[in-house]
């Protein structure tokens, strides 16, 4: 009797926890929710506790678990999905920099793009610049071709512009010139042009050949924003990517975001409870020559899986709230330097140096013995030849072991480096580049090599891991949609259906791999990227059916609301209610205030 009455206290405690678990802070009911389970179940209503699933189920069951505190949300029959993880994205960058930038995103035609530009030349103050940074092709426009310089500068006069157009090339108009002080005698930097005219002078135009670094760091050289404008611009894009219906990003890291002081912003949101998108973040090397020295620092001052908690006021009564993921997931995606092999199909694959392979085994071989995962970008199958070698060599040395690592992109490998992959158990996270990039790509390589790039079918069928992705911001776009768009009709932005058949996906095989994919690249897979109990409540209510609706209504698709860890983080102007106001951008001109992030139209 004894041993009973000591153990009644912890029993009663038990008991109540159970009773509290079982009380909903949520419920969405009256919806179409696709729980993408191994059954691929449809059910129409979840209940939410704690930040995590406790129930699905029918309308009236769940409605039950219902108190005084519970919000409850009609869905209208809307469909519901798990939230979208983008496996490969530049958000913290991205964050930064989101309030200066004109998306031309989503544009249909050039006309109103150009149009775009004028008015925002119109608005934007002396000192600063109007900037069109990725996300846009000329194939998305109904007239099927580049803006002029000619046309650029009668659209924004004397107000300094640069257009970032994919990894080919870059605008400077007259303006933006004369404040670079880019004249005839300014020489060309390595791998990159300069282009001049007949006489000498810059043209305005700035060519990758193929190196990136002639756009990347002019684009550095533009005027930032205050700490403020940081702040409340990454506010701003992470509340785009929640309208977009996403709620988890791995960040790939990226050129001139150095470590930790870019990371201060995100760092201070995180701090303060107000990310809303979980953030596993890659350490990217900078500076050629100083890599080894880098992640040697990093390995000795940062822990992987380091971050900020949830703060007290996220604790509830019986317990935390699950984490947002803030910290440090690995190192990547570019090691080193040498190994950059960039996407830019306009120009020829470029050739690595002879030193890529001792300099990468020297920081890989520093990674593994430490136990970091790693992920290395790379476009081609040659160079994957030469990464998995030198992966080949070390895992004599130092097992791998089942160390977390993954190729990004690998738009042409080969039947046989993927097997290569799969032998030691790496991933590949692939990203809709190809949307943007397919008809240079066929232009330089032909039609046949277009359609098997990328293998996914081959990739599949092996088993081996994969996840989905954008690689946005300067590239392709970070709107996920134009990506499920591509895996499951084969079509780039310019409506061109250029892969084979075999690799063309059906939509639910394809969400998976922007849900559960992505998160099995870093084992993340058992508690997300499904609707059920236990798992993490982040999911989003659709805009339309993106099961049934036409395939060119993909490309249009967004949120109605969406929730990460349980909370409401965006709503639409019918659930405008259920989410705190999002303030305007600053400053004041930004063009997030007149046009919003990806455009429809």
């Amino acid at each position: 009797m004894k041993t009973i009455t000591k153990y009644l206290p912890i029993l009663f405690l038990l008991i109540v926890i159970n009773g509290y678990a079982q009380k909903a802070d949520l419920i969405v009911f009256n919806a179409k929710i696709h729980t993408l389970d191994s059954n691929n179940a449809i059910t129409e209503a979840i209940a939410v506790s704690n930040g995590k699933i406790i129930k699905t189920g029918s309308s009236n069951d769940l409605l039950k678990l219902k108190t005084k505190t519970t919000t409850v949300i009609d869905a209208k029959g809307a469909t519901i999905i798990p939230g979208l993880f983008d496996s490969h994205m530049h958000i913290i960058r991205g964050g930064r920099f989101y309030n200066t930038e004109l998306r031309w995103d989503g544009v249909r035609s050039l006309k109103r793009a150009l149009a775009m530009l004028r008015e925002q030349a119109q608005r934007t103050p002396q000192g600063q610049w109007v900037r069109v940074v990725g996300g846009w092709n000329a194939y998305q426009f109904e007239e099927k071709r580049l803006p002029t310089l000619d046309e650029i500068n009668e659209a924004t006069g004397n107000v300094p512009t640069f257009i970032l157009h994919l990894y080919g090339h870059a605008y400077l108009n007259k303006a933006g010139i004369a404040a670079l002080k880019i004249d005839a005698t300014t020489p060309n930097p390595n791998a990159g042009l300069i282009e001049k005219d007949i006489y000498g002078n810059p043209t305005g135009m700035l060519v990758a050949e193929p190196n990136a670094f002639i756009l990347y760091s002019t684009l550095s050289k533009l005027p930032e924003l205050t700490t403020e404008e940081k702040i409340n611009s990454t506010k701003q894009f992470m509340s785009e990517m929640n309208r977009l219906g996403v709620t988890a990003i791995m960040d790939a890291g990226g050129g001139f975001q150095n470590y930790p002081d870019d990371y201060g912003i995100t760092g201070k949101l995180c701090e303060e409870n107000a990310l809303t998108v979980r953030m596993p973040y890659y350490l990217f090397a900078q500076k050629a020559g100083n890599e080894l020295a880098d992640y040697t620092k990093w390995i000795s001052s940062v822990e992987i899986g380091d971050g900020c908690d949830e703060p007290s006021d996220g604790v509830k009564k019986f317990g935390k709230m699950p984490k947002m993921e803030y910290h440090v997931q690995g190192g990547g995606e570019n090691l080193v330097m040498s190994a950059g092999d960039f996407e830019n199909f306009d120009k020829p694959r470029p050739e690595l140096s002879p030193a890529m392979e001792g300099q990468l085994k020297a920081v890989l071989s520093l990674l593994i013995k430490n136990r970091w995962p790693f992920r290395i970008h790379a476009t081609y199958n040659e160079s994957i030849s030469r990464f998995l070698n030198v992966i080949e060599d070390i895992n004599k040395e130092t097992p791998l072991n089942g160390l977390l690592w993954f190729f990004d992109h690998a738009e042409t490998v080969s039947t046989e480096n993927l097997q290569r992959i799969k032998a030691l158990n790496g991933g590949i996270a692939i990203q809709h580049r190809m949307a943007y990039q397919g008809e240079a790509f066929i232009k330089r390589y032909g039609k046949q090599a277009a359609a098997n790039t990328v293998p996914l079918k081959k990739m599949m069928e092996m088993g081996i891991k994969v996840g989905m992705g954008t690689d946005g911001t300067r590239v392709a776009s970070y709107n996920p949609w134009v990506g499920l768009y591509w895996l499951t009709t084969g079509k780039t932005l310019g409506g061109l259906k250029y892969m084979n058949e075999e690799n063309i996906l059906d939509r639910t095989t394809a969400l998976k791999l922007f849900t559960q994919g992505s998160a099995q690249l870093i084992n993340l897979d058992s508690d997300r990227g499904i609707l059920k109990k236990d798992y993490l409540a982040d999911f989003t209510i659709l805009s339309d059916d993106y099961f049934s609706v036409p395939e060119n209504t993909i490309l249009n698709m967004e949120a109605k609301l969406t929730v990460v860890n349980g909370k409401v983080v965006y709503a639409n102007d019918e659930y405008r209610s259920y989410a705190a106001p999002q303030p305007k951008a600053i400053p004041e001109w930004s063009p997030v205030n007149y046009f919003g992030g990806y455009q429809k139209n």
